[in-house]
Formats: C-alpha cells, sequence, structure tokens
C-alpha cells in the first residue's frame, strides 16, 4: 500500500490517491484509500455492491471531492501536484472517464461524438486544434471504428455505441483512463472485446501510446483475466490490493461477499476462476426425453 503522499509519490503514477476519505453530507462511503494508476498497466475495482467502488474511480476524475487526504498527478516534468488545483481543462489532458452510461445524441455521426473528446485542446469557438483531426482518426482506427465515422449514432449497436464514447476518450490523448463498469449492457462478444480493447491500449497496442486504466468491474473472472492489479474493496475499506491471484482467494472473496466463493484455475488456460456457492450449486438437472 502507498503511503499519503504527502512527502513522497509513486515515480511512475499517471494519478495516486493518498489516504482518501469520500462521502456523501456527513456519512462517510471510503475510508483512507491509497491508490496510484501506472502507464502500461489496468488497475481493476471489484468489490460487493455499496463497497464504494464507483465513488472512488469518480474521485480519481475528481467528480468526487474528497473530504480527506491527496489527489496528486505528474507534471510535465514528473513531478507531483495537486490534482484538485489544476484547471478543468489541464486536467482533462491527463485524465478521461467512459462513465458507467451515456445518452444516445441524436442527429450526430460517430466522427461528430468522438470529436467531443478534443474539447481541452481546443481554444475558443472550438477552434485552435490542429491535432484534433488526426487524434480522432486514430481513436477511430483503435477502436475499430474507421469504417464508420459518417454513420448516425443512433443506429448503431450497445457495443458499438459504448465504443464511440470510448473513442471520444481516447480522442483527448490523456494519459489515464477511467471506466465504470465498462461491460454492462452488453453481451458476451462485445464484453469480451471491450476487455480485449481496454488490455490493448493499456498496452500500446495499434500505435497508441499506453496508457495507465483504472476500471470498476463486477465480475471478478473479467477482473483476474484483464487486470494487472486488483483493488478489494468492502464496506469503504481496502481489504486487498495486488495481483489478481494475490487478492481473488476464496478465504478473501468469502468473507468480503459473505457467500462462499470457489476460487480454481482453468486447467486448459490457465486462468483464474471465481465461482460463488449458492444453495442449490449441487443440483443434479431432471432428466430430459426418454421413457419416466
Amino acid at each position: 500500500m502507498l503511503d499519503a503522499l504527502n512527502a513522497t509519490f509513486v515515480p511512475d503514477a499517471r494519478i495516486a490517491g493518498g489516504d482518501l476519505e469520500l462521502g456523501y453530507c456527513e456519512r462517510t462511503v471510503v475510508h483512507g484509500a491509497d491508490l496510484a494508476l501506472r502507464a502500461g498497466r489496468i488497475t481493476a475495482l471489484v468489490g460487493p455492491n455499496g463497497s464504494g467502488k464507483s465513488t472512488l474511480l469518480r474521485a480519481l476524475a475528481r467528480l468526487h471531492r474528497p473530504t480527506a487526504g491527496t489527489l496528486r498527478v505528474p507534471d510535465d516534468g514528473g513531478a507531483p501536484v495537486d490534482a484538485l488545483a489544476l484547471s478543468r481543462r489541464d486536467f482533462a489532458r491527463r485524465v478521461t472517464l467512459l462513465a458507467q452510461s451515456r445518452p444516445t445524441p441524436a442527429g450526430l455521426t460517430v466522427a461528430d461524438v468522438v470529436g467531443f473528446g478534443r474539447h481541452p485542446h481546443r481554444g475558443r469557438l472550438r477552434g485552435g486544434d490542429p491535432d484534433g483531426p488526426a487524434a480522432v482518426a486514430r481513436a477511430l482506427a483503435v477502436t475499430g471504428l474507421a469504417d464508420l465515422p459518417d454513420r448516425p449514432v443512433d443506429e448503431l449497436s450497445g457495443g458499438q455505441l459504448q465504443r464511440v464514447w470510448l473513442a471520444s476518450c481516447l480522442a483527448q490523448d490523456a494519459g489515464t483512463l477511467l471506466l465504470d463498469e465498462p461491460t454492462t449492457f452488453l453481451d458476451l462478444r462485445f464484453q469480451v472485446e471491450m476487455l480485449d480493447l481496454v488490455r490493448d491500449l493499456a498496452d500500446g497496442v495499434g500505435g497508441h501510446p499506453p496508457v495507465a486504466v483504472g476500471l470498476v468491474l463486477h465480475d471478478l473472472d473479467h477482473a483476474a483475466a484483464v487486470a494487472d492489479e486488483v483493488v478489494l474493496l468492502a464496506d469503504g475499506r481496502v481489504r486487498g490490493c495486488g495481483p489478481p491471484a494475490d487478492v481473488l482467494t476464496a478465504d478473501l472473496l468469502t468473507d468480503v461477499y459473505g457467500i462462499r466463493v470457489d476460487v480454481d484455475h482453468d486447467p486448459r488456460t490457465g486462468a483464474l476462476r471465481t465461482r460463488p456457492v449458492g444453495r442449490h450449486a449441487t443440483r443434479v438437472p431432471a432428466p430430459t426425453g426418454g421413457t419416466p
């Protein structure tokens, strides 16, 4: 775990929070959380409903102001600066958020929506952004939307629209990408494709510089498959932080979720697998067909 960052800063962190206290009105929902996101690495925030995952992610995006603690980003020379003191534009050039749900804009094309991501780089009257067209084209290519720039977004599937909003975040050219439950409402195919794309972004595949990724996930197997580091929260406190195999253990998950959770590895791929065990877990399905 990190210290409170009052004297030190993780050298390769793109954003780091130290001893963060977060709350609503007079109720504290996150207690003393430490978190650092690094370029080229994915950090997954997991835990039960109400554990503080999305609140912590929103705090990293400066959408929820801490009541205590520090939030720091590196300046151009790598020295830590107070993220809360930056202008909105300067912060947006460093950190971008793909929220859990976004509207479907009517009357706009894919390229129009992706171009929204260039807002921190534009001058007044939406001018002064010579790098904008290239950034939009690169974001479209990385997300597999290069053939759809003129398609109206209200004609897209849910998975395609999610990619459009992700491309908008990439066009922002920020070094840190935050995603709040990016696989919600997607079918199996698009869930896998979204996670593969996020992994590619962290790894710098496709010509885009490696980004630091922080994302909230409910699916523990998804977190194990895609993340370099897992942060497990319960009741607003970090209960585990480290590689998936070190955090997603049967004992810890059983304790945190209040239900028995078995953990093993896929014999073919070696991937970590979790299995919550309910009352009917051992039920044998009734035979179908044939003579009774």
